[in-house]
């Protein structure tokens, strides 16, 4: 301000000075020029190529031609490649700080993906389309072909002016400059990855165009986008009111993006369907033609496309191993601590067995990134590569998601996360599972070779899910529990034939079982290489997708003659084959063992986990992890009660599809979970533990019993077992019996006439609460719980017409007689006044009026 005024003195003191000069006044200044013409308008509408992409242009071929102008980018499409089915992946190429949100938010992240076709419209226009194939009609002779396709019209999302005249080029010019700078769910983040990422508005002045190339079969896009902090779903941030401009508390993220366009075949892979019997990854949608009467769902398995060469098709046929046409390649991350690279890259070359049995060799291989001297195209976010992406998370997790052509299910690459802190995961699994049996684990830092051989099982298990399998929570219940002890045995077969179980390692061997790690750790097993081979096999006499479903069909039947193959879906609630975290064809046996391996740790736990200068923090964590094992083992066994077996089946196939859980095995549960967690696990309660750690036996114990107390006395579980009793009659697990023998083992002291210590005094209140919460709920609603139909979704009954209520109340009058009838011998004054306050409380259950 001061300058300014300055000089504002100094013309005025000159032109003072010229005003009182005597000398001869200066000319006169020019007249005013006219002003300059203006530029000239662009021109409108097409123009000749050379006007477009001029000499200036840096040219890029490939997919497209992508000719980048100054400041603007011009796709060049050729004619060919209109109305083609183009698949876009977007990733996170570099995180932004402060963006993560527990499992999101991190470079690798996929953010969204669509399917998309360009094509010609009026007025010279070329139209974005989204494609979806979720309703299909494929025979185009047939008037549904047209009714589908009248009701499925694909929505334009963009539009675009045509650049270059039709008659000075052989192609399609657009300018897509502005689709790129801008935001949009085909290029970048799709809605629902907004709300999961937490992403806000796009700040377009903050944003800008890194790069694009072309290549032979895609074209990568990076960008670099800036977006105010939204509110997530459900988040704390989406109740906040937004930040006003300039405001310190505004939060923004700055992050890189890789958007992927890449060309699907012309003529998808051949499809192969769906089978429950063999898990994989499925494909949906309805098909109009399937169903000459009506509609059908189909579903396709995901898998990728392995073919022989044509020059090794006879000896494919004859049975030789030949290697595929396209290998799949995994590349590890550069940013990978290289001491772990040898051990991902075992855990990918570990499944080549299971694709000899398929009978292709050489069919899966992994592979060190290249540099980039070695090849300075290759990036990791590149569509064309699949990848295991290192990222330096706290989330002790691994996940293996894939990318596919959603008109076949083909796979097309893959990006396992590996986040780093999975291997504290790791190391607290194998402590408190194998500890006892290994010396290696008992300590808080593993040798690298353990935790090497660790994450190569990891990595072999997320490598199964790109490859297409689901989890196979089934598998670990066809091994004999002694079998797990049997140290040739096990070493032999290993503890679950499914790498893809949630069997986790083998906790029921003993130290006296001198079993080696062969027999601990998880391994690729039989079930993986019959499901590779069942999706994986070339079937050359097959010429269509239906004509292969007899020739699996068969091949199914056949494997399922062997327990070994079965396959046991992660989604199926009630049935106690299909468990995660457990072992053996026996849960009780199992977590008998079990518990002893425990109760072997937990006088050794100050000592194992103890380290030089540092606090009981260690202490705390596998304490927490022991408490946790063992609250899985006893959920293991109460699966049993009110269990229903499912074993799908075709009608070639003899035999139920459901069965009920057998009444012996339903009562060897409820003994089990009376002998080992409803009489007080007083080993639990270690004193010097709990004190370093600030936490007592009464909170450790209360929730581990009242987890389980919430699964059995619940209108899903009664309900199951009045309709076994419906069913089965006598031979039934009846409700009424299960609630007298969890009575009676519950409340042993009333017949006894003994003291009631003040861990089953709060064990017992909490089952008088929990029947209370079933017959006088809070909030009362007509519809009073959770029912089941056995192949079907739970749902809602009216426990008021249920003989639910009944059974309860009935249950709860027997327990205040005998309740009425201990309190006059009681002597102990806590247990009096404990029984008082319980029949009081069973009083107002049964009668709320009072």
């Amino acid at each position: 301000m001061k300058q300014f005024i300055l000089t504002c003195l100094l013309l005025t003191a000159a032109g003072t000075l010229t005003a009182q000069d005597k000398k001869k006044p200066a000319a006169p200044a020019p007249a005013a020029q006219a002003p300059a013409s203006p530029p000239a308008p662009p021109k409108k509408g097409p123009q000749l190529y050379k006007e477009v992409i001029t000499n200036k242009a840096r040219t890029d071929s490939g997919l497209f031609w992508v000719h980048k102008v100054e400041d603007k980018y011009y796709f060049e499409i050729a004619d060919s490649l209109l109305g083609r089915d183009i698949l876009v992946v977007n990733r996170i190429s570099k995180a932004a700080a402060g963006m993560r949100n527990f499992f999101f938010g991190y470079a690798g992240d996929q953010i969204g993906s669509n399917v998309i076709r360009f094509e010609k419209g009026p007025h010279n226009k070329l139209f974005l389309k989204k494609v979806s194939f979720d309703e299909i009609s494929k025979d185009s002779t047939q008037a549904m072909y047209k009714a589908v396709n009248n009701s499925n019209v694909l929505p334009i999302v963009a539009a675009f002016d045509i650049k270059v005249l039709p008659t000075d080029s052989t192609a399609t010019v657009i300018d897509f400059t502005d689709y790129i700078s801008g935001d949009n769910d085909v290029l970048f983040f799709s809605g629902n990855a907004k709300s999961t990422f937490q992403v806000g508005a796009y700040q377009s002045d903050k944003s800008y165009i890194t790069d694009v190339k072309s290549y032979p079969l895609n074209i990568e896009i990076k960008t670099v986008k800036t977006y105010s902090k939204g509110g997530g779903a459900g988040s704390l941030a989406a109740a906040r009111p937004p930040a006003t401009a300039g405001s310190t508390q505004s939060v923004m993220y700055t992050l890189e993006l890789n958007s992927s366009m890449v060309l699907l075949p012309e003529t998808p892979a051949r499809q192969r369907f769906f089978d429950p019997r063999v898990g994989y990854f499925a494909r949906r949608y309805t098909d109009f033609d399937a169903n000459p009467q009506g509609v059908k769902d189909i579903s396709i398995i995901v898998r990728w496309k392995l073919e022989p060469r044509e020059e090794d098709v006879e000896k494919y046929k004859r049975g030789d191993l030949v290697e595929p046409k396209k290998q799949i390649v995994y590349y590890i991350d550069p940013a990978t601590p290289k001491k772990w690279v040898p051990y991902l890259i075992q855990g990918v070359n570990d499944w080549q067995p299971a694709f000899e049995k398929a009978g292709f060799k050489n069919a899966i291989v992994a592979k060190p990134a290249p540099a980039p001297w070695e090849d300075s195209t290759w990036s990791l976010e590149d569509a064309r590569y699949s990848a295991i992406v290192y990222k330096p998370s706290v989330v002790a997790n691994a996940s293996g998601p894939n990318v596919h052509d959603p008109r076949s299910g083909e796979i097309l690459e893959s990006h396992i996360n590996w986040y780093h802190n999975v291997m504290n995961l790791l190391r607290d699994w194998y402590f408190i599972q194998c500890s006892p049996t290994d010396p290696r684990a008992r300590k808080m830092e593993f040798d690298d070779e353990l935790m090497g051989q660790l994450i190569r099982f990891v990595s072999s298990h997320e490598v199964g899910h790109t490859l297409g399998l689901r989890h196979n929570f089934g598998s670990s219940s066809s091994t004999p529990v002694e079998k797990l002890r049997d140290k040739a045995w096990v070493e032999a077969n290993g503890h679950t034939p499914s790498i893809m179980d949630y069997a986790r390692f083998n906790y029921v061997a003993q130290p006296e079982d001198s079993i080696s790690q062969k027999g601990l750790f998880p391994r690729i097993g039989d079930y993986d290489k019959w499901a590779i081979e069942w999706g994986y096999r070339w079937f050359p006499g097959a010429a269509t997708p239906e004509e292969e479903i007899p020739v699996l069909n068969k091949l199914t039947i056949d494997k399922l003659k062997d327990k070994r193959f079965w396959f046991g879906t992660e989604s199926n609630a009630d049935d106690p084959h299909s468990q995660n975290e457990d072992l053996g064809d026996n849960a009780m046996k199992a977590g008998a063992y079990a518990i002893k391996n425990l109760q072997r740790i937990v006088p050794n736990l100050m000592e194992w986990t103890r380290e030089p200068n540092a606090d009981y923090e260690n202490l705390s964590a596998l304490y927490n992890q022991l408490t946790t094992q063992y609250g899985r083992y006893m959920g293991h066994a109460a699966k049993n009660i009110g269990g229903i077996y499912e074993t799908p089946k075709t009608v070639e196939q003899q035999g139920p599809v459901y069965a009920y859980t057998p009444k012996a095995i339903q009562k060897e549960a409820m003994a089990f979970l009376i002998k080992q967690l409803f009489v007080t696990p007083q080993w639990l309660i270690n004193n010097d533990i709990l004190n370093r750690i600030g936490n007592t036996g009464i909170s450790v114990v209360s929730s581990r019993q009242e987890a389980v107390l919430n699964r059995i006395i619940s209108t899903n579980t009664i309900s199951k077992l009045l309709s076994m009793e419906a069913e089965l009659h006598n031979d039934a697990y009846k409700a009424a019996d299960m609630l007298d023998e969890l009575k009676q083992g519950i409340w042993t002291e009333l017949s006894a006439r003994k003291p009631i210590d003040i861990y089953r005094r709060n064990l017992q209140k909490s089952y008088v609460e929990r029947i209370g919460q079933i017959i006088s709920p809070a909030s009362v609603s007509p519809l009073g719980g959770i029912s089941f139909r056995i192949g079907a979704p739970a749902a809602m009954t009216d426990t008021r017409k249920s003989d639910i209520i009944s059974v309860l109340k009935g249950n709860l009058r027997a327990l205040q007689a005998e309740i009425k009838a201990a309190l006059p011998a009681t002597g102990d004054r806590m247990t009096k006044y404990h029984l008082q306050d319980v029949n009081d409380r069973i009083g107002k259950i049964l009668d709320p009026g009072k």
